[in-house]
């Protein structure tokens, strides 16, 4: 559908002031879905770049093993480095991947947010349509992530499935940063380094492999610091800390909540009110 037709706002139209709501919302969700997953960038680096980067990550780290300390139980656990290295490059590519896809989408639709708020469409539909895009593609992006994991691991089913939730909080929470660069941030390279770099040096600080500070209590201030223990604590140490995986979330609903705020403010409508 044409960006142009969305705005005629002739009655009957989801656009139309006075629409209900649940005519906005799905006009709303599938431009919002639309702008995420066309990149095609984002979605060659997902389906190529992902399964190389455990390939490079694997290779490097060996079978060397390493103590990784559960904050939980405050127990150090003997792991193998190439199992938690493969954990840290899955989170590593989820918060590049997903960061960029967001901060793309929402800078590229930015101005149409505005003319669809101007046209009637309330504010409130255009959030709640943006995050729920966010959640549909951070998940695609993670079970995806968590998939290709197993060409080079095969952790039981729970602790497979512990790992495809911190993938998941992971993605959520660098979805939502991107999402708060960009209503923020005034160019393209600004947004594209602080979630590269962002993203690298939070997920490179929680391995003890390249980090001999790894299990330093001031891991606990990073926002993959929940995401990790979470997956670790499943898959290598049998233990399910739910606190840790809140804690991610916590971090991604933060992110969100600021870059909201700021979309509300960017797309208010400012014509004189009767």
């Amino acid at each position: 559908m044409p960006a142009s037709e969305a705005l005629r706002g002739a009655p009957g139209t989801p656009g139309a002031p006075g629409t209900p709501l649940y005519g906005q919302f799905p006009t709303a969700l599938r431009f919002s879905v639309r702008e995420q997953s066309r990149n095609r960038l984002a979605a060659l680096l997902l389906v190529l770049f992902v399964p190389l980067w455990y390939l490079l990550m694997t290779s490097i780290a060996g079978d060397k093993d390493l103590e990784f300390k559960l904050y939980s139980t405050g127990e150090l656990l003997s792991v193998d480095g190439k199992h938690v290295t493969l954990i840290t490059a899955g989170m590593n590519s989820l918060t590049m991947i997903s960061g960029f896809v967001v901060f793309d989408a929402v800078r590229k639709a930015l101005n149409f947010d505005k003319r669809l708020a101007f046209a009637g469409f309330r504010q409130s539909t255009l959030i709640g349509a943006k995050m729920l895009a966010i959640g549909i593609v951070a998940g695609t992006i993670a079970l995806y992530t968590a998939l290709a994991l197993l060409i080079y691991w095969r952790p039981g089913l729970t602790g497979w499935a512990t790992i495809l939730a911190g993938f998941v909080t992971m993605t959520l929470t660098y979805g939502s940063l991107g999402l708060l660069l960009g209503v923020l941030v005034k160019n393209d390279l600004e947004g594209f380094f602080l979630i590269i770099m962002g993203g690298l040096t939070d997920t490179f600080l929680q391995n003890p492999l390249g980090n001999p500070a790894a299990n330093k209590p001031a891991l606990q201030y990073f926002p993959s610091f929940g995401p990790m223990q979470f997956s670790v604590g499943g898959s290598l140490g049998d233990t399910v800390m739910w606190r840790y995986l809140g804690f991610g979330l916590l971090w991604a609903a933060s992110f969100a909540v600021i870059g909201l705020i700021v979309f509300h403010l960017r797309t208010r409508s400012r014509r004189p009110t009767r």
